[in-house]
C-alpha cells in the first residue's frame, strides 16, 4: 500500500546507490545491522547515522543526516514510529531522491510531506528481503 512494485523497483535499482541508514549502530542485534550488510552485498554505499556516530560495516557513521557531507540517494530509516516523520523531513531537507520506512513504519503525515515534496517513498517494507525478489 505505501510503495507499489514499481516505485520499490525504482528506489532500488534507479535511485542511486548512496544509502543513509538511520538508526545503524555497531550493534549487531539490531535488524538496521543486518540490512546494512545486505544492502553493502547489492553494492550499496552505507552510511551510518545515529547520535553516536560509529563506524559500521567499515563505513564511517555521522551524527545526523545533515553532517553527511556528501550526497545521498536514499534514507532508510530505523528509529521509532514518534521519530520516523521528522528524519523523513531531513531527508527531504538534505536533497535526497527517497525515504524507505522500515517494517513496522507508518507515518501518513510524513509520507504526504515527503510525497508532495517529490521524493519516493516506501513504507512498511525492508529492502533485504525486496533486493533479492527483483532477480
Amino acid at each position: 500500500m505505501y510503495g507499489d512494485a514499481e516505485t520499490v523497483r525504482r528506489i532500488l535499482t534507479g535511485t542511486g546507490d548512496t544509502w543513509a541508514v538511520v538508526g545503524l549502530s555497531t550493534n549487531e542485534s539490531r535488524a538496521a545491522h543486518g540490512v546494512a550488510e545486505v544492502l553493502q552485498r547489492y553494492g550499496k554505499r552505507i552510511v551510518p547515522v545515529h547520535p553516536k556516530a560509529e563506524t559500521v560495516h567499515g563505513e564511517p557513521g555521522y551524527a545526523s543526516l545533515d553532517e553527511i557531507p556528501f550526497p545521498v540517494d536514499v534514507v532508510d530509516v530505523f528509529v521509532n514510529s514518534h521519530l520516523a516523520g521528522q528524519v523523513a523531513d531531513q531527508a527531504v531537507a538534505i536533497g535526497a531522491k527517497a525515504v524507505w520506512f522500515q517494517l513496522g513504519l507508518v507515518d501518513e503525515s510524513a509520507w504526504e510531506r515527503t510525497r508532495a515534496a517529490g521524493l519516493d517513498m516506501v513504507m512498511d517494507r525492508c529492502p533485504a528481503i525486496e533486493l533479492p525478489r527483483l532477480g
